[in-house]
């Protein structure tokens, strides 16, 4: 259908003007799609639910990815070879030095377990309670980044270092007994063992830590959260569980968190007010 016309005194034809409804149509597809970019109050209900039920979904599609061990076990060894052809191949050498102290090995184990959970799920509580205008912004980081960590998962099957064949890594968790890893020991049937690239043990930990280092006030929090990132580097090599290769695969995932957040509310989570204006509530 043509656009509708009027004839002009003249005999010319001319479009007829907007009308009001045409007008207003524009105008409440703006301010509609600027409500949903605008941070609203979080609802603690609506947050345990999405965080309970993305972490079950991540987990399942984590898991369900065919383990393909050949595969994984090849690329393994070309990231080994090529690491050792740049001369940065440091994972084995700090495995062993940081396995001959025991405390130390059984400590990290413990910190590889846990800390990536209850860390991050800190600092989303933290986030919830004192800087809620800034959750939404800095929650949709951590569920992009490891949204498009799957496709990692499922496009580059990696097998950890301690898996190797002939690689000489020293998986930790089993010489020392400690239960450190859902893919070591007792627990390694219920976790997809070949799912390294990218760390989300990284991917999270620094998630966590530049959060903490922008928003904190007490300067000395601010530095113990960007070290808890670089602690976590040094944790997953010792261990074995990732090449450091795997640490940049999660810094990537990452950046392309904090990309989609400041495309879709156009401003970075700490650039964003710290609490919710009263009429973006309503």
């Amino acid at each position: 259908m043509g656009e509708a016309t009027v004839r002009t005194a003249e005999g010319r034809t001319a479009p007829l003007p907007p009308t009001e409804e045409s007008v207003e149509r524009p105008s409440r597809d703006r301010r509609v799609l600027a409500g949903l970019r605008s941070p609203r109050r979080p609802r603690l209900w609506f947050e345990v639910l999405l965080i309970a039920v993305s972490y079950w979904t991540y987990s399942l599609v984590r898991n369900a990815v065919p383990e393909q061990r050949a595969a994984a076990l090849r690329n393994a060894d070309w990231i080994w070879q090529a690491e050792r052809s740049l001369h940065i191949a440091v994972e084995q050498t700090v495995n062993h030095a940081v396995n001959s102290v025991t405390w130390l090995i059984v400590g990290m184990n413990y910190y590889y377990a846990t800390l990536h959970f209850v860390l991050t799920i800190g600092v989303l509580v933290w986030l919830y309670r004192w800087h809620p205008g800034r959750y939404a912004a800095a929650r949709l980081i951590l569920f992009a980044t490891t949204g498009v960590a799957l496709l990692g998962y499922y496009l580059y099957p990696l097998a950890p270092p301690r898996l190797m064949s002939g690689g000489d890594f020293i998986d930790t968790v089993v010489v020392h007994h400690t239960w450190g890893s859902m893919a070591s020991g007792n627990l390694a049937d219920m976790s997809n063992q070949y799912a390294a690239m990218p760390s989300m043990h990284i991917g999270w930990s620094t998630w966590c830590g530049i959060t903490i280092a922008l928003l904190a006030r007490v300067v000395w929090v601010r530095v113990l959260g960007l070290l808890y990132p670089v602690a976590t580097l040094v944790v997953i090599v010792a261990t074995a569980n990732h090449f450091w290769l795997d640490a940049v695969g999660g810094l990537l995932c990452l950046a392309f968190g904090f990309g989609l957040s400041y495309a879709w509310y156009r401003a970075f989570p700490h650039r964003l007010a710290r609490h919710v204006a009263a009429s973006t509530r309503r």
